[in-house]
């Protein structure tokens, strides 16, 4: 027999590990180490949801859902865009229940990526959409977002990227790693851009209930134009802090929602049952959950983005999700020099800004989904790192 190598597919063999969960991994084999590396709630899913999961258990509710969600589920997530951000779906034929919000992403882009389009992505993102991409045989064409402009996409950016190949946008925002945001106004001036093409977005808004400073999240499908051409994804994982349960959904138009569909079919075929009956739960009765766990990561967001600020790591504030984006610069070490340096002499775990692109060489991503006690240690250990410096 060859060589695996030589088996493998080529692609997905030449894509690199998460780096992420690297120091992830790297952390959980040292003792007393402060993470704040992983982007994940450090609130437990709200009681109220878990009985309602823990009683579908006892009545024995335990059997396939339909492919695409069951029907009460997709009229819940379908309310819920309605009543939280004003969008119509039809939650028959344009709403679509997947294994987390990474089903969907990669759903969408095998739905509507032919082998040589060009994906637009704007960067630093979350780690996953380059390599769904490449591996629905794309080009991807990375957007470079910058401080200066808070790491919004501006329409100049957009436009230069924009050749006749040109198929898709990735509109991460809220945005992981940044914490930046895009408010309507930034929006209408992306749509006016992408009027009059046939390019697509796949708009990530899995932090769309993470915004602060009194000013509410806005779907770019929302715009004039912009429904027809857009699949919005989303989840519980980040609002509802249900991590665990791997629920997320896309919403779109019909026609791209069906072959979504019919590839979650052969590839999936469902989402978890039980997580389906706590999920609408959450839809139905946690609006309070939601503002609670908002309103502390907004005292967290305020913590961080201080300590960091007066250590001399200058970092702007985030308006979204739950990380912020400091340089490093100022202590002459790359990323990965200062996430190493500080994971083994001072074991603080955070994550270099290069896992989420080459532009992101300079910062390092830190996560405020931890408590105040976990934040201000970490803060101390790393005044400590650095004055050692």
């Amino acid at each position: 027999m060859k060589p695996y190598e030589l088996l493998l597919n080529r692609t997905a063999s030449a894509i690199p590990p998460s780096g992420i969960r690297r120091f992830f991994d790297i952390a959980a084999e040292m003792e007393d180490v402060i993470s704040l590396s992983v982007g994940e709630p450090d609130f437990q899913t709200p009681w109220h949801v878990r009985d309602v999961a823990i009683d579908s258990l006892q009545k024995g509710r335990t059997g396939y859902s339909p492919n695409r969600g069951f029907t009460a589920l997709c009229r819940e997530i379908g309310g819920y865009y309605r009543r939280r951000f004003g969008l119509d779906y039809d939650d028959r034929t344009e709403i679509l229940v997947t294994v987390g919000g990474s089903e969907a992403i990669d759903l969408a882009v095998r739905a509507l990526v032919n082998p040589g389009d060009e994906v637009l992505v704007t960067q630093p993102c979350f780690v996953c959409y380059d390599p769904v991409a490449r591996m629905a045989g794309a080009k991807v064409v990375p957007i470079v977002t910058r401080r200066e402009n808070a790491f919004r996409l501006t329409p100049d950016e957009l436009r230069a990227a924009i050749t006749e190949r040109t198929k898709l946008l990735v509109l991460p925002y809220p945005n992981n790693p940044t914490g930046a945001v895009m408010r309507r106004q930034h929006l209408e001036a992306i749509a006016e851009v992408l009027r009059g093409t046939d390019i697509l977005v796949l708009s990530d808004e899995i932090y769309g209930e993470l915004t602060y400073n009194g000013v509410p999240h806005v779907s770019i499908a929302s715009i004039d134009g912009m429904r027809e051409r857009t699949v919005v994804v989303s989840g519980f994982s980040k609002a509802y802090a249900m991590t665990g349960w791997r629920l997320g959904y896309a919403l779109g138009p019909a026609p791209i929602l069906s072959v979504m569909t019919k590839i979650h079919q052969y590839a999936i075929m469902c989402a978890p049952t039980t997580s389906q009956y706590a999920a609408v739960e959450a839809l139905r009765s946690g609006d309070e959950d939601i503002a609670r766990m908002r309103e502390e990561y907004d005292l967290r967001r305020r913590l961080i983005v201080s300590g960091f600020n007066e250590m001399g790591l200058e970092c702007f504030e985030p308006e979204g999700a739950f990380y912020i984006f400091p340089s490093v610069q100022s202590t002459g070490m790359t990323s990965g020099q200062f996430c190493e340096e500080l994971l083994h002499q001072k074991h603080v775990a955070v994550v270099p800004g290069n896992a989420f692109g080459a532009c992101g060489e300079g910062f390092v991503r830190v996560s405020y989904a931890y408590s105040t006690a976990h934040i201000n240690e970490a803060l101390r250990r790393i005044r400590l790192f650095l004055k050692e410096k």
